[in-house]
């Protein structure tokens, strides 16, 4: 009898795991994960592979390479679908990525949190367990009966313990296959300029400073939920997965309106019109300035003041950023302006001489613009830096010579705008049959740099006259 009891009691504390396939769908993670479901359902992670911009590009770039790409665009945006065969090398051409099952659709949780190391800094080169144990960042995870799976610690997913950013920034560094592009190129680099801040190399344990701190922030959450399960809250246990950055669905997508105010949260704060912070203390005034010395010239400083990276990052060769500056006189005539760019044009063809324009501008191996990343041989780049080191200035600081008009201006207004694709990339994918020409008419402008305001704003009322910018105690300017 007493060994009865024994195996009864072990045999009530051991449960057997879910099969891999199952763990393998994120409707399994739901049943004991709600929130962080709900957070994924509306992120780009779980959009990746039904975004029609990529499904486009996919498309395009198979038949303009006769198949060349193979995987390469897929093993990112359904990372899933090449671990389990599903797509390889002799299908990627012909196959629809809207038509993948949950178990390979997107990046799924299973993708992020069954993987155990990187090969590669870039391309995704990250090498998945294939097993029913997964991987997190809580340093004390719920014992081996947790119903579903086996949990453990990785500070390979968490990046905290070692400020580690290599298990998104596999995923998030991209250099283009040669073939088919002329000479491979390190076209998307947000890991690789990471590593060069001291968002990387401030090692210290007040200091996690890798890709989550900004993209996952953590609170005070059950990171489980569910019969059988005795999870306690706990500080920073729960980690926010929508992933915000400045990409948003373009199509009908769960969780939109909450997944625009994680894209505000994050940008606004990220890149700021303003004078310079010291490590202690208030900005000092200087946002937007109307100087009276060098022939009378707006000056405007920009401080990428909490990216750990350059801005805008990821794609920039798709991406278009660019700095808004308007002179009014005491009723509202427009003296000067810069950078008003009408809906549905990109900011370059505006030919405004006095643009400040953000992004990578790629180039074919004759030199000739290219608009595809399978195109590129070669590229320039103009991005906001990002600090090396605490303390360091390192604003963008633009002038505009206004000349006479000096004198009549009574109000500037700036601020920064940003588009995640530029309408020349969407033109072409329209007009070869890829991409449904209702897509670019969800393409949003996005406003930064304002502190959350509408405009920076600079008037005769706040400005001090010996510098020629806004006194101590106008936040507004």
């Amino acid at each position: 009898m007493k060994r009865v009891v024994i195996t009864v009691a072990l045999a009530a504390c051991t449960h057997p795991k879910d099969p891999v396939a199952e763990l393998e769908d994120p409707s399994t993670c739901m049943q004991c994960h709600p929130k962080h479901y709900t957070q994924w359902s509306g992120s780009m992670h779980a959009y990746a592979s039904d975004d029609p911009v990529f499904v486009a590009m996919h498309k395009r770039g198979q038949r303009e390479t006769a198949g060349a790409l193979g995987t390469f665009c897929v093993q990112c945006h359904a990372p899933m679908a090449v671990a389990l065969g599903i797509v390889d090398a002799n299908n990627a051409a012909s196959f629809d990525p809207t038509t993948l099952p949950p178990t390979a659709r997107g990046v799924t949780c299973y993708f992020c949190h069954d993987a155990e190391k990187t090969i590669a800094d870039h391309n995704n080169g990250l090498v998945l367990a294939l097993d029913q144990t997964m991987r997190g960042g809580a340093s004390n995870p719920p014992p081996a009966d947790t119903p579903a799976h086996n949990s453990a610690f990785s500070d390979f997913t968490a990046g905290t313990l070692k400020n580690d950013g290599s298990m998104c920034g596999s995923c998030h560094d991209v250099v283009t296959p040669s073939p088919p592009s002329p000479m491979a190129v390190a076209l998307e680099r947000t890991f690789e300029e990471w590593k060069t801040t001291f968002f990387a190399t401030l090692h210290d344990a007040q200091h996690h400073l890798s890709c989550a701190n900004c993209h996952m922030v953590a609170s005070k959450d059950l990171i489980a939920q569910g019969p059988g399960l005795n999870v306690v809250p706990r500080d920073n246990g729960f980690h926010d997965h929508f992933f915000p950055g400045i990409d948003q669905a373009l199509t009908a997508w769960p969780q939109t309106d909450a997944m625009t105010a994680e894209v505000a949260g994050i940008l606004d704060p990220a890149v700021n019109i303003t004078g310079a912070t010291p490590l202690t203390g208030p900005p000092i005034p200087g946002g937007i300035c109307l100087q009276p010395l060098n022939g009378n010239e707006i000056t405007v400083r920009i401080d990428s003041q909490s990216l750990g990276h350059l801005f805008p990052s990821g794609a920039a060769q798709d991406r278009r950023a660019w700095l808004e500056v308007i002179a009014y006189d005491a009723s509202n005539n427009v003296l000067f302006s810069s950078g008003v760019v009408p809906d549905g044009m990109d900011p370059e063809d505006i030919t405004d001489p006095n643009l400040l324009g953000l992004w990578d501008t790629i180039f074919k191996a004759d030199n000739s613009p290219a608009l595809f990343f399978w195109e590129v041989d070669h590229e320039t780049s103009n991005l906001l830096k990002a600090p090396l080191f605490p303390g360091m200035d390192h604003s963008s600081n633009p002038s505009y010579i206004v000349g006479a008009i000096a004198n009549q201006i009574d109000h500037i207004t700036a601020r920064i705008l940003v588009r995640p694709l530029n309408f020349k990339l969407l033109h072409a994918l329209e007009q070869s049959g890829d991409l449904d020409p209702s897509v670019e008419t969800q393409m949003k402008t996005l406003v930064t740099g304002t502190g959350g305001a509408p405009f920076r704003t600079w008037s005769r009322a706040n400005f001090e006259p010996s510098t020629g910018c806004c006194k101590a105690g106008f936040p507004s300017c």
